[in-house]
């Protein structure tokens, strides 16, 4: 085919980065506020629209993703959210909300779903051998994006005014992704990475089978399907419940000013990207089950000691931790789906999975401000959310033991 894999997962990286900067969203809410005299509803709206559809395109166009393939799929992609940044211009040129809703919102937020699912399947097939680092390589790029576009936003705002921001963004990150597309293909069937598939010959190393090799109708059915979609579910809704307090914890708990607290909530979104590489590649050698394990037994413990820590490094350390699990858990996701469903339809069922991020995104803040109002404390928060890590601790245990069962039968009928 003469296509290199790491330029594969370079293409990969650029659709994320882009795409990614939806993450970079709060950078524009003070100046769209001030310039439009909107409330800060009225600008989060947008964000929320963008990711409720993420979830939803990723779930409904996973089938198309596998069918046209990752080319045509992270074209589309392209198209939707250049246009989706770009008329976001647009609609704040002629101060119109719900214009601002569909470009950012509907369009963007497709774009979003479908840039999303694209590269990661198609890295799943080209890295038999390295799963988690492949996936972990392209969602680390969807992580990392808010600190490269959020000081550009910035600076371009100060010089040129939102809309023109937001049009020659669009134009950017169009470009970036569309030259990315064209390089996007899947390996022919069976395929093995040159220097893997000698060892496999001379036999030193084997490939990795699969549990089974399932459709999305028939994976839907199993109970794996949704120990995954809940794992993610849970990890996600802590994870932004973590985003959402650590300024006002620090200050709360720590007595640190808002400034300092905001530095240290800078730094998190170096770790949320960080912890998607490093964690997605240990997943390789540790499995994916192992990982998810040690995810939520050692969140359960994280959460519920952080409200009582003092010391300031301490503090910080945890609270970094904890957001490299939450970066970790996206990037995991691909290759477990891989390994427990296989490859043949690992976008569409991935699609389906990642409804959980768009369920989380509504729940985690609503249960953050319900607790907060009936207890006045953020901490008492994070005790909730430790509760539900010792839930998903329960289903990541059962996950391994219904895997193990699986595999001992399957051994049992060769």
């Amino acid at each position: 085919m003469g296509k290199n894999r790491w330029l594969m997962a370079l293409a990969a990286v650029g659709v994320h980065i882009c795409i990614g900067s939806v993450y970079a969203w709060s950078v524009y809410v003070n100046p769209i506020k001030d310039s439009m005299n909107w409330t800060l509803t009225d600008v989060t709206i947008a964000f929320s629209i963008a990711i409720f559809f993420l979830g939803l395109s990723a779930a409904l166009m996973g089938k198309f993703v596998e069918r046209n393939g990752p080319k045509v799929s992270a074209i589309i992609a392209a198209v939707l959210f250049g246009l989706g940044t770009a008329g976001s211009g647009l609609a704040i040129f002629m101060e119109s909300k719900l214009l601002l809703y569909f470009f950012y919102g509907v369009l963007g937020g497709c774009g979003l779903g479908i840039g999303y699912i694209a590269p990661v399947s198609t890295l799943v097939k080209w890295f038999p051998d390295k799963r988690g680092l492949a996936t972990g390589l392209a969602i680390m790029g969807f992580g990392f994006a808010s600190a490269v576009w959020g000081p550009t936003i910035k600076v371009l705002i100060s010089t040129m005014g939102v809309s023109l921001t937001f049009i020659l963004l669009g134009a950017t990150y169009f470009v970036i992704m569309f030259a990315s597309a064209l390089y996007l293909e899947k390996p022919e069937e069976g395929y093995l990475p040159e220097g893997f598939k000698k060892k496999v010959e001379a036999g030193h190393k084997t490939i990795k089978q699969d549990l089974a090799s399932l459709g999305l109708h028939e994976a839907v059915k199993t109970p794996r399907f949704y120990g995954l979609w809940l794992m993610l579910f849970i990890n996600v809704t802590c994870g932004i419940a973590i985003i959402g307090v650590a300024s006002p914890l620090l200050q709360e708990v720590l007595g640190v000013s808002a400034i300092a607290a905001a530095a240290a909530v800078g730094l998190m979104g170096i770790f949320n990207g960080a912890g998607r590489i490093f964690w997605a590649s240990l997943s390789d050698y540790l499995t994916r089950p192992v990982v998810y394990i040690t995810f939520f037994a050692t969140q359960a413990v994280a959460f519920y000691v952080l409200p009582s820590i003092t010391e300031i490094i301490i503090f910080q350390v945890i609270l970094y931790f904890i957001m490299s699990c939450y970066g970790g858990g996206f990037a995991s996701i691909p290759a477990y789906i891989g390994d427990i469903f296989g490859t043949k339809e690992l976008g569409a069922i991935h699609g389906y999975i990642l409804t959980a991020w768009a369920a989380a995104g509504l729940v985690g803040p609503l249960i953050i401000s319900m607790v907060k109002d009936a207890t006045g404390s953020y901490a008492e928060t994070l005790y909730v959310f430790s509760g539900f890590f010792v839930v998903a601790l329960v289903i990541s245990i059962a996950m391994l033991v219904n895997i193990k069962s699986i595999q001992k039968n399957q051994n049992v009928a060769q």
